[in-house]
């Protein structure tokens, strides 16, 4: 049976995959301008991508690869069987620190999309009718890093509960309850950039974030994140000491 490529295998993946559809032009090196054929990616990682395409080519078999005016040099590292269902489909590591894709990627780091439940954006009427709902979702526990910003105070924590609309934060510093800011979450070796607001203040240390944005193409990587906890999931909660008088943010 014919292995789906892992991009781990080959150190592809540095903490970000995309699912992204992209038509690309290729052609295999030295031969740029003779026989041009087209592919469209199934996958992005940092520095190549899983595709597909009508010809076949070999591990190692070197590729220009062109989108718009963007070019790079890309080797091609896993090919599926001819006389597989998988055939056409083929990976590429880019040899040059740059890649054709890099201003696609490049817009998705600026965008955010509201994280959305049920079809409903936080925040909404919709969303406050179904907030019983959302405080049942499945949570999970995790071991996981996370890179807080808010203005120009910058720190770092751990992350040891997650569910899709929020996470149990433990920090050497706290933010007021209804503090937004920006979170970067590093869990299972993928990157996730949400903007999120403090919803209460545990302990000494830990604070329950509720997710409001999450930044483009992010998404499916949070739903992939989540199926690979279920066997972590937190089915009884220890009672937490909420904190509601406000609290002044470190080092202010």
């Amino acid at each position: 049976m014919q292995r789906i490529f892992n991009p781990t295998d080959e150190g592809l993946l540095a903490g970000k995959l995309l699912h992204l559809a992209l038509p690309v032009r290729w052609s295999f090196v030295g031969q740029e301008g003779r026989a041009t054929e087209t592919a469209c990616t199934y996958d992005i990682f940092s520095n190549g991508a899983r595709l597909v395409g009508s010809r076949d080519v070999n591990v190692g078999d070197l590729l220009t690869l062109e989108r718009g005016r963007n070019k790079a040099i890309c080797q091609v590292v896993w090919a599926a069987a001819p006389d597989s269902v998988l055939r056409g489909q083929f990976t590429v590591q880019c040899v040059e620190h740059r890649t054709p894709w890099d201003d696609e990627l490049r817009q998705m780091e600026e965008q955010y999309q509201p994280v959305a439940l049920d079809g409903a954006r936080f925040g909404s009427r919709t969303a406050n009718r179904i907030d019983g709902n959302r405080r049942r979702r499945p949570r999970f526990h995790v071991d996981g890093q996370a890179q807080l910003m808010e203005g120009v105070q910058h720190f770092a924590g751990e992350v040891h509960q997650l569910s899709e609309c929020g996470a149990r934060i433990f920090t050497s510093e706290t933010l007021r309850p209804g503090t937004n800011f920006r979170l970067v979450l590093t869990v299972l070796d993928i990157n996730l950039a949400l903007k999120a607001q403090v919803k209460y203040i545990a302990g000494k240390a830990g604070m329950g974030v509720e997710f409001q944005e999450i930044r483009r193409g992010d998404r499916p990587l949070l739903n992939y994140v989540l199926s690979n906890l279920k066997m972590n999931r937190v089915e009884d909660f220890v009672p937490v000491e909420v904190v509601h008088e406000p609290l002044a943010a470190s080092a202010r």
